[in-house]
């Protein structure tokens, strides 16, 4: 991610709780006093005691499951924002967030979670899809890691090809993501970085034929 989505997401993040922390004394003040130092740790640390304290402060889970997505502690960051979603279902940001962990452990699984790589990319797909339905299409960056997901999700899938049937739905998953990351490019037609994209798709098409 450039340094400029990076910001805007940090933006959007961070603007959810001004008005709360102004009026905050407690262990969530503290967490995302740590949170805007960079030290996830640290918020890791307070925001799970405020979560102790008031298990079903929206706030707090959503601080804490962004500051375990940002200590790469992938598992406790899914669980966070499952609860804050059974909570808060049309934030799209904590479907986005639920995705982006579950995309990174199927990409870099754990020995113990290798026979369930299939399942985290479906459900990253699922999570991106809900997040886009909530905030429309013309979201380039919800459209690129689903897109991403659908191409790491399909070279997975070819790597276990033995019949006709599972090479045409390994075409169908690649497809999928080429007509995602099109899909940006009506957006944003410069995105060279997409267009590298459908070129290497559209190549792992042909070598399938």
């Amino acid at each position: 991610m450039n340094y400029f989505k990076q910001t805007i997401l940090l933006l959007f993040v961070f603007s959810t709780y001004t008005a709360v922390i102004a009026q905050s004394s407690g262990y969530d003040k503290l967490g995302m006093q740590a949170m805007m130092k960079g030290d996830f740790k640290g918020a890791v640390s307070q925001l799970e005691k405020a979560g102790v304290k008031s298990p079903n402060n929206t706030n707090v889970l959503k601080m804490l499951g962004y500051s375990y997505y940002q200590c790469g502690d992938f598992e406790n960051a899914i669980s966070t924002y499952t609860k804050l979603i059974s909570l808060k279902p049309d934030d799209y940001s904590s479907y986005y967030y639920r995705g982006k962990a579950r995309q990174n452990i199927a990409n870099d699984p754990k020995e113990s979670l290798n026979q369930m790589r299939e399942t985290f990319y479906l459900s990253a797909i699922k999570d991106f899809t809900k997040a886009i339905e909530l905030n429309g299409e013309e979201d380039a960056q919800l459209l690129q890691n689903r897109g991403i997901t659908y191409k790491d999700y399909a070279i997975f899938k070819s790597y276990k090809i033995k019949k006709k049937t599972e090479k045409l739905a390994c075409i169908a998953i690649f497809n999928s993501a080429t007509a995602d990351f099109q899909k940006i490019l009506i957006i944003q037609p410069q995105r060279k970085d997409i267009i590298s994209l459908v070129s290497y798709v559209k190549a792992q098409v042909t070598s399938l034929k």
